[in-house]
């Protein structure tokens, strides 16, 4: 059947695309891996079926993320997979969906135009790009058009993102190529080094969601884990122990938090006490990690909150912002 083509708001992410269409909310959240057979282009498989491919395919087919730190790093392959995701979300349309894409904060011109390019080509009628943390801000529920100031943490898979948001628009921002993915390989390089034992991206992952922290905990919790010990050659299974998680993590969390240190310090007198009173907002998946909220909040001394649906705020604030979409083309003419 045919039907109009939906707004739709895409967070495109370097470990998952959640995607927002207007009327209906979440529609579709998906590993962004996609599936390549690498001797005719073909694409196998793209999101859940693809991760699970990762790291087991044979030599013909490639399983790849084709977004590296928050930018497109395989053009052809992400035109494919926004192609797959835009057609499952819309079926068949007469006319084709406007879509609005978030970038991180510090992209360059030619990074933008790729992410535009990707989204045309894949079936957009026109395509508007929305920086990070302001969608974030918005799925965060903080009214962003006041002349107060509000800080934003978002920690996605590739970037972290922090801007000051005052008046609708990021008035300090800064964009840390250190988030989920640095530490899943902080934990791979930890086990390497401690018990001589390789592990791959997933089980990584896993330890991270299960036991990881970066502040102390009150009761040590263990996870088992397999993988190839380096010395024998052979599988091996291991128990790690959340303490040991504390040590392989706190390094990359340090860095966040200096990075959110050298925000503040830019941020103008007026806009920081008002930070200092309204606190720090933490959105993205790698938000969740235990401990990085009283981590953070520990180093700055300033309140830090977790928003409600931490995963999802900057698709939503992607889906709200599409409501503003026909504001926008009339800036535009």
């Amino acid at each position: 059947m045919f039907k109009y083509g939906q707004d739709i708001g895409i967070d495109l992410g370097t470990a998952t695309v959640i995607a927002y269409a207007k009327g209906k909310g979440i529609v579709l959240r998906e590993p962004s891996v996609v599936a390549v057979d690498s001797n005719t282009g073909d694409v196998l498989a793209v999101g859940k079926e693809a991760r699970r491919m990762l790291g087991r395919t044979p030599g013909n087919i490639v399983a790849t993320r084709p977004l590296k730190d928050g930018v497109i790093s395989n053009y052809t392959v992400t035109e494919k997979m926004l192609k797959y995701f835009i057609n499952r979300i819309c079926g068949k349309f007469i006319f084709a969906p406007r879509v609005m894409i978030c970038i991180p904060s510090q992209v360059t011109e030619v990074e933008k135009k790729a992410v535009i390019d990707a989204a045309s080509q894949a079936g957009a009628r026109k395509v508007y790009l929305i920086e990070e943390p302001i969608a974030a801000a918005i799925g965060a529920g903080i009214d962003i058009s006041r002349p107060c100031g509000n800080m934003v943490v978002d920690i996605g898979g590739g970037t972290t993102d922090i801007a000051v948001i005052s008046l609708g628009g990021s008035v300090v921002s800064s964009s840390l190529k250190v988030a989920g993915d640095k530490f899943d390989e902080a934990i791979v390089r930890y086990i390497k080094k401690k018990y001589n034992v390789i592990i791959g991206e997933r089980t990584a992952e896993d330890l991270k969601i299960n036991i990881g922290c970066v502040y102390p905990k009150i009761q040590d919790v263990e996870m088992d884990i397999r993988g190839r010990d380096l010395v024998t050659g052979l599988p091996s299974t291991i128990t790690i122990h959340s303490s040991e998680m504390l040590e392989a993590l706190i390094e990359p969390a340090m860095m966040v938090v200096d990075a959110v240190h050298g925000v503040l310090e830019k941020t103008p007198p007026e806009l920081a006490a008002d930070i200092s009173d309204r606190g720090i907002y933490m959105t993205g998946g790698g938000c969740l990690i235990d401990g990085l909220d009283k981590l953070l909040q520990e180093q700055t001394g300033i309140n830090v909150m977790i928003a409600q649906d931490a995963i999802s705020c900057v698709a939503l604030g992607t889906g709200k912002a599409l409501d503003n979409l026909d504001v926008l083309d009339a800036k535009r003419r």
